[in-house]
């Protein structure tokens, strides 16, 4: 069964302008579009850029392309963008390399957020993040790939038209179907359907219709529910026969998805052994899409289908023929997974011959490709647990330079004591001695004494000085030795999650793991961020709160959504600056939001609003929530307070990240509290002084 995520760059020959100019206008609001119009200059070099590709090579045009582009002295934002998304372009459309186009995604995004982002640009920044998820989901990066379609999903209901929306749920069914989540994908697939079906006024709208019904069909194949994957194709297959005649410049394109629906049909009467209505639906399908320029992969697909129905029926005669018309296929056209079947059906055709030792022979080569093929998919998966691990290596670098800053300025303020202690005595000294020069001997006396003191201090001091190093040293060394394992745990137990090979007692199991794991990770993170709550009046700046919280909300949606909440904002688009150390009242924000999100009932929404007067700016996280019982509510802001309650979904709560926050806004001047609401729920605020003009 070939699925068919790709099939619109193999079917439809888009050229590279009309691929660069997805980047930008799909999606995207008029007025968005005439922001974006490009000056004569650049019009010039683009089209010359455009000749090259298709005269030349797509290298010699990326490198004109640069070349012209540092000639111009001012480029506009909208030239830098489209300078971005024709090389986005070449890689993910020409080249395949989608690694590049990720990285070339990143730079129109990075781009886009620093001219406005979103709520500037909410059309581009959409655009953007489908780039970003197709190149991610390429690489088999199916998580990161769904983060970004479900942001650009979340970006389209709100704010753009029915048909961008259509198109992210259709990417968020592609991602959960790649995971096996198969209801999941019927579920977007068919949320995807019903916001196009109407508007059927283009082609690719009405190839997408099709599409999305064959690939419920095939979900519904997965879920082992043949009866429904027969009734969908047969659904794709009258549609396309009803609307086919309004597209006759495309009359070329019709057969071979009709030909795809047939390979389909035909799995579902393999799957019922009905073999007899099998084969003329795949010689059908194998015939049409076997024609130069249609869908070369899925005829071969198909007749590797056809051969294992001849080796089922012992029809050898027949299946010789096709596995021969297959080899000579693969001369032209790579493809891992049907080489493979090849050598296990050649090794089942030599089998049912009685040749057994060319049967074992295939079935060698067979074996070793198909090892090499899971081989390289774990390579994958690996490669993204080590980025994990790189990357809680460099949390764990940064933590370790912020404990030996805190160390040298405890030293420098037990210096600055001491000099302090050594005046005081000086000044005794003197002053007795002037008194009187017969309090001289007393006062020599009491020197001895202190001196003895001091020096008793100073030998408590080094040792103490001795006892913080060891348990730094044992901080560190428990942090290095837990986090790394941990974090590896959390990763592999959420990849194993996903595997289809695990029954539903090894998933809650893995899932028992994970949890642990997280919940213990959390622990140490809090432990570390109480020990860090030393404000360096330095590293405050002037700083947008509006653009802070607002950050701070869409690293946040992703895990209010695993609850099916909403967070909702609430403020004037005018910047309110304050003077803040960023870091710090970042973490204050992200711990009131992450409890509303925590002691929040599933499917409720969450209210964060920014309020100024003439004298300070008031931020206030509202939820629908547990609410605060009486007698915690003295207790919420102590350390390793006793008030502490698992959220509505058993998540755990250590009682550390209200305490570090009031910390944190009272070395601001600032004021923290809360409300219980009349209706339910509770209401956290912050008050912070605006800076003196």
């Amino acid at each position: 069964m070939s699925f068919r995520y790709t099939k619109k760059y193999k079917i439809f020959t888009w050229p590279i302008a009309f691929a660069c100019s997805l980047v930008f206008f799909w999606g995207c609001k008029q007025k968005e579009k005439d922001q974006l119009k490009l000056s004569a200059q650049y019009q010039a070099i683009f089209k010359q850029t455009l000749i090259i590709h298709d005269k030349y090579n797509p290298d010699s045009a990326q490198k004109y392309i640069d070349a012209a582009f540092r000639e111009i002295k001012s480029p506009t934002l909208n030239e830098r963008l489209n300078r971005l998304g024709f090389h986005y372009a070449v890689m993910f459309t020409t080249k395949k390399d989608f690694l590049k186009a990720r990285i070339y995604a990143d730079s129109i995004l990075n781009l886009i957020n620093k001219n406005g982002g979103q709520q500037k640009y909410p059309g581009f920044y959409a655009n953007c993040r489908l780039s970003l998820g197709d190149a991610a989901f390429e690489l088999k990066d199916y998580n990161t790939a769904y983060q970004n379609f479900f942001i650009g999903y979340q970006i389209g209901k709100n704010q753009l038209d029915r048909r961008v929306t259509s198109e992210f749920l259709y990417r968020m069914g592609m991602v959960t179907f790649k995971q096996g989540h198969y209801a999941l994908a019927v579920k977007y697939f068919k949320e995807s359907l019903g916001l196009i079906k109407s508007t059927n006024d283009t082609f690719v709208t009405f190839y997408r219709n099709q599409e999305l019904m064959d690939n419920i069909g095939i979900a519904f194949f997965r879920l082992n529910k043949p009866d429904s994957a027969m009734a969908y194709y047969n659904h794709a297959l009258h549609y396309i026969t009803s609307n086919s005649y309004r597209f006759p410049e495309k009359a070329d394109l019709t057969p071979v998805a009709q030909a795809v629906i047939y390979g389909n049909q035909a799995d579902v009467y393999i799957k019922k052994k009905d073999y007899n209505s099998a084969i003329p639906l795949l010689k059908k399908s194998i015939a049409i899409n076997s024609i130069k320029h249609h869908d070369n992969n899925d005829a071969l697909v198909n007749m590797v289908k056809l051969a294992d129905v001849y080796g089922r029926n012992n029809r050898t005669d027949s299946m010789k023929i096709e596995l021969d018309t297959i080899k000579h296929k693969l001369s032209a056209i790579s493809n891992g997974d049907v080489k493979a079947n090849w050598y296990r059906l050649m090794s089942e055709y030599y089998s049912l011959n009685n040749k057994h030792a060319e049967a074992f022979d295939y079935l060698k080569k067979y074996n070793s490709l198909k090892d090499s093929l899971d081989e390289n998919n774990r390579l994958l998966r690996e490669a993204n647990v080590t980025e994990q691990l790189t990357n809680f290596d460099k949390e764990r670098q940064i933590t370790l330079l912020k404990t030996n800053y805190r160390i040298q300025r405890t030293y420098l303020l037990l210096a600055v004591m001491f000099i302090i202690m050594s005046l005081v005595i000086a000044f005794l000294i003197y002053r007795n001695w002037q008194r009187s020069k017969h309090d001289f001997k007393v006062v020599k006396m009491l020197n001895h004494e202190i001196n003895e003191q001091k020096a008793s201090l100073q030998h408590t001091l080094d040792k103490l000085n001795d006892s913080s190093r060891e348990k730094d040293r044992i901080l560190h060394t428990v942090a290095h030795d837990l986090r790394n394992p941990l974090g590896g745990i959390s990763a592999l137990s959420n990849m194993m999650v996903n595997d289809t090979n695990c029954n539903d007692e090894q998933k809650e199991f893995i899932g028992i793991i994970k949890e642990s794991a997280d919940n213990s990770l959390e622990l140490i993170n809090e432990l570390f961020e109480a020990a860090d709550l030393v404000l360096d009046d330095t590293r405050k700046q002037l700083v947008d709160i509006n653009t802070l919280v607002n950050n701070s909300i869409e690293l946040l949606k992703f895990k209010a959504a695993e609850k099916n909440q909403h967070i909702v904002l609430s403020h004037n688009n005018t910047p309110l600056y304050l003077l803040i150390n960023r870091e710090k009242i970042w973490r204050v924000i992200s711990n009131l939001i992450i409890n509303a999100i925590k002691f929040s009932p599933a499917g409720t929404n969450i209210f964060v609003s920014i309020d100024e007067s003439p004298v300070n700016a008031t931020i206030a996280v509202k939820d629908n929530g547990i609410g605060i019982p009486d007698h915690m509510q003295t207790k919420v802001f102590n350390m390793f307070t006793e008030a502490k309650r698992p959220g509505t979904m058993g998540e755990k709560s250590f009682g550390l990240g209200l305490s570090i926050s009031k910390q944190i806004v009272e070395a601001h001047n600032g004021k923290i509290w809360f409300e219980n609401n009349p209706q339910g729920g509770t209401t956290f605020l912050i008050s912070i002084d605006k800076p003196v003009a």
